[in-house]
């Protein structure tokens, strides 16, 4: 589907969303792959990440989609940052697309948001925890725009067809589903990759978020944790089982990060994991 932005921020020219063997013919193309910050923090980060993931997909050929949540809405504790100003966060990720002609996801919290967002975006991202929200996903269907539903991390694979169906009941058929691990006791998570193939029945294209499903979210001191040193791991466990894109946070310092530190990638390993991953896509489709 080719898109418009008709925000004045926005690139004048339309933007696709390319998804191997659904946007377009090639079915044994490369993953797709959505990456950037956890959240529009300033300018430099946002636009310095952007620089060099394009730089990085672009020699690969990897289709990209820049990733940062415009806010946050949900916050373990009430003083964690939640962002720089709606306004002033989509006018940057505005920039992203126009500057460097690639699309760009970002989250929304409530109805009201995305006619909002849809005007500076290309793709709507619904939270796990409001995969269940009709009124949500529907508002963000009508924009017509992608809509990537997160699985919630209390839901069954199966279930996410019926939020796919919310989608398409709108008139919109360009849905992604994306896994981000299973609630596991209070403090962790753990993926069951059999979730994969369960959801790709849908027809639908299949994401895995490899850094959210690495959180070890309700820690005691309000902050959540992570294992960011097994982000490649569930990355080449995803593609061995044939997923069709991965989502990945990454930082240029994610000590430094204001949200979600504790599991993103460091902006200066996404390239030799990039190259990993392609790698060893191209293996598990020569069988």
């Amino acid at each position: 589907m080719t898109m418009k932005c008709s925000h004045t921020g926005a690139k004048n020219k339309d933007i696709r969303v390319v998804i191997p063997g659904f946007t377009d013919d090639d079915k044994k193309g490369p993953f797709f792959l959505m990456a950037g910050p956890c959240v529009v923090e300033s300018e430099e980060v946002v636009m310095n990440t952007a620089a060099r993931m394009v730089e990085i997909t672009s020699r690969l050929g990897i289709p990209y989609i820049f990733k940062a949540s415009y806010r946050k809405a949900n916050r373990s504790r009430a003083d964690s940052f939640t962002g720089i100003g709606d306004i002033n966060a989509l006018n940057l990720l505005a920039k992203v697309r126009r500057e460097f002609g690639v699309p760009v996801v970002t989250d929304i919290h409530n109805p009201d948001e995305a006619a909002m967002a849809a005007e500076y975006v290309d793709v709507l991202q619904i939270p796990a925890f409001l995969c269940r929200q009709t009124d949500l996903i529907t508002a963000a269907a009508e924009t017509g725009k992608w809509v990537n539903i997160k699985k919630g991390q209390f839901l069954a694979p199966e279930s996410m067809a019926f939020a796919a169906e919310k989608v398409t009941e709108c008139g919109n058929r360009n849905v992604m589903l994306t896994d981000r691990g299973t609630s596991f006791g209070y403090y962790d998570l753990i993926v069951d990759y059999r979730g994969i193939p369960i959801m790709q029945r849908t027809g639908f294209p299949v994401v895995m978020d490899i850094t959210h499903s690495l959180q070890q979210p309700n820690q005691s001191s309000g902050v959540t944790g992570g294992h960011p040193e097994m982000i490649e791991t569930v990355a080449r466990a995803a593609i061995a089982v044939g997923v069709d894109g991965l989502f990945v946070e990454t930082h240029p310092n994610p000590a430094c990060a204001l949200s979600d530190g504790a599991n993103m990638l460091p902006l200066d390993r996404m390239e030799n994991m990039l190259e990993r991953l392609v790698a060893l896509r191209k293996t598990v489709q020569s069988f």
